[in-house]
């Protein structure tokens, strides 16, 4: 009996402490460190503000799953907590008051997922109903849940959110062997039916249930090879199926070899892949483009120098130059150097004067990169299309590596 090791369980700092580690491990909501990775995308494709940091609380590191790339996984050798209940919601309360954006509630698969849900459904309820939190809440909802437990997850979460991880359902056997695609895309099916039929409800009567109003899932890349042609249409095809809010991706890491994977290759996708599809989500979600015209069979993954717009142009010189005089929003759009909000201020100012060289800077065009690919007043300013490794050269973005360490 003296061989034998007791394990005591973690004070409560010791558990804030394991938590902060593990917490990184699941990416739901805008966040301080994607913020170097998602920078060039406010250079080169303009969109939305990103959303500000919610914190991020963890209920469990006690994982039964032992996912390959996950620093919870239960074959690793490491301290393990439990927050109950209580503890969880003052801590989520305190947090979510301190940041006034709200908190996101995860965890690991404690015991089992049916487990886990309810106590993060007991975390939720003290935190609406006994400390009168009425602010913004995200909770994880567990791969296979029961759909009565998502239910009623939603009945007190703003969001909810089940990760597909993988870009191929082959791939779950590979890096995830006690996931799969069905304990995956049930949950999201049931959030989404759920947030669909409560809506409606709401829409006739202001008595009906108060449901969560989105959903987002998390993808890797670089798990089992995929290029990004396959991650785009994943992602396009969760837009469409789910009505999902966002798609956040996250860069595969295996650095660490794990139990049950020995034969997996160590492997660490690079920043600045992320990067180059957070710009291509954007360009499905906001834009208006196909999966398969930013990210075509022919041309499977983006381009580390290039933003996915400007490939794409370059791609497509027949269709340019366009007159910004006459040109459509959703043709606006797909000039390089021009975004949501220059197209908006383009179509306005036609209202009043011709569109010149010298309203283009006033709106803030910079015609050093949307030049070559428009005209205005009969004039064309920019580098001839019969010269695509000039334009390459204009539009290449040669700073990413650096702005996505």
């Amino acid at each position: 009996m003296s061989n034998i090791i007791i394990r005591k369980e973690p004070e409560y700092d010791e558990k804030i402490a394991l938590m902060s580690a593990d917490a990184q491990f699941d990416i739901a909501e805008g966040e301080a460190r994607l913020a170097s990775e998602i920078s060039s995308i406010k250079r080169d494709i303009k969109s939305p503000a990103s959303p500000p940091k919610v914190p991020k609380v963890f209920l469990s590191n006690n994982c039964i799953f032992n996912c390959a790339y996950c620093g919870c996984r239960c074959g690793r050798d490491k301290e393990r907590y439990a927050f109950s209940p209580r503890e969880l919601a003052e801590m989520s309360v305190g947090q979510a008051k301190a940041s006034r954006h709200g908190i996101f509630i995860s965890s690991a698969i404690y015991k089992s997922a049916d487990y886990t849900q309810e106590l993060i459904i007991e975390t939720l309820k003290i935190i609406r109903n006994e400390l009168n939190y009425r602010g913004y809440l995200h909770a994880k909802v567990m791969p296979g849940a029961d759909p009565l437990l998502i239910y009623r997850t939603g009945l007190y979460a703003d969001r909810l959110s089940v990760n597909i991880e993988v870009a191929k359902s082959e791939g779950y056997s590979l890096i995830a062997k006690n996931k799969n695609k069905n304990n995956i895309l049930t949950p999201m099916g049931h959030i989404s039916g759920q947030i669909k039929a409560l809506g409606k409800e709401r829409e006739k009567s202001r008595f009906a249930p108060k449901f969560a109003t989105s959903q987002t899932t998390q993808l890797m890349a670089g798990s089992i090879g995929e290029d990004d042609h396959t991650i785009l249409r994943l992602a396009g095809a969760l837009y469409n199926k789910y009505d999902l809010a966002r798609v956040y991706y996250t860069a595969y890491h295996y650095e660490t070899p794990a139990k049950g994977y020995e034969n997996l290759e160590i492997t660490k996708t690079p920043a600045w892949r992320v990067a180059r599809l957070y710009q291509a989500d954007r360009l499905i979600k906001l834009y208006g483009f196909l999966p398969e015209e930013i990210a075509p069979s022919s041309n499977s993954y983006l381009p580390r120098d290039m933003d996915p717009k400007a490939a794409w142009a370059l791609r497509n010189l027949h269709l340019f130059p366009v007159d910004v005089e006459k040109a459509d929003y959703e043709m606006l759009l797909r000039v390089p150097g021009i975004g949501l909000t220059l197209a908006s201020r383009i179509l306005k100012a036609r209202r009043y004067t011709s569109i010149t060289e010298d309203v283009l800077r006033e709106l803030g065009v910079s015609l050093r990169r949307s030049g070559s690919f428009i005209t205005f007043g009969g004039r064309y300013k920019g580098i001839k299309s019969d010269n695509p490794e000039k334009l390459k050269v204009l539009l290449a973005n040669n700073n990413i590596e650096q702005s996505t360490h």
